[in-house]
């Protein structure tokens, strides 16, 4: 998810995972922009206390938005394969500090503006994703083994393109979308992306 600046958000990962294998994790990402925290030891120590820690030792799928003041202000607990949706999120944000989320609304949009157009990458496919996206890595791995070429657009790099994207998903940067030749799929929808590229099932 993008940091929310003007909200004074920080983004933080938090696994029962060692350190060493967290950055593991983050390297073949190709890095994250947020730091990650370790519930190795004693283990699963915060995921207990947060209450989503399973019997097995590891943690549930979860989302905590904290205020300053340490209050949890927003909890949800999702299937692992899930990917939260980010507007859902930044609504949370607004809710805490409106006018700084109007704030920083208004300096990305003037962002956005100022770099200009982005020349769409050349391919017939354009998958729309974000690091660390399960489907993501799903989707990538199907399109590989049917030999069909794509483009990749991080949208948590590309503002103009996360706009696209929740212009075609209804308001969330649902990842991965696709465009193949102006024909939009909205998730991993498998039966549809092979609709729309003539793949047999």
């Amino acid at each position: 998810m993008p940091r929310f600046d003007g909200v004074e958000a920080q983004v933080l990962g938090l696994s029962v995972d060692s350190a060493d294998c967290l950055r593991a994790w983050a390297d073949s990402l190709g890095g994250i922009s947020y730091p990650l925290l370790s519930d190795f030891f004693p283990h699963g120590q915060v995921a207990q206390l947060c209450g989503v820690l399973r019997r097995e030792g590891y943690c549930e799928r979860s989302t905590f938005i904290v205020d300053k003041q340490g209050i949890v202000r927003y909890a949800d607990v999702h299937d692992i394969g899930d990917q939260p949706d980010n507007e859902v999120l930044f609504n949370e944000l607004r809710k805490l500090e409106p006018e700084a989320a109007a704030r920083f609304e208004a300096q990305e949009r003037a962002a956005i503006e100022a770099a200009g157009p982005q020349p769409p990458p050349e391919a017939d496919l354009v998958m729309y994703c974000t690091p660390g996206c399960p489907d993501c890595r799903k989707a990538r791995n199907w399109l590989n083994e049917q030999n069909i070429a794509f483009a990749e657009v991080n949208i948590s790099k590309d503002r103009a393109a996360a706009l696209k994207v929740r212009e075609w998903a209804g308001g969330s940067e649902t990842t991965p979308t696709f465009d193949y030749r102006g024909q939009i799929v909205v998730d991993f929808d498998l039966p549809k992306l092979q609709e729309v590229l003539g793949v047999r099932a």
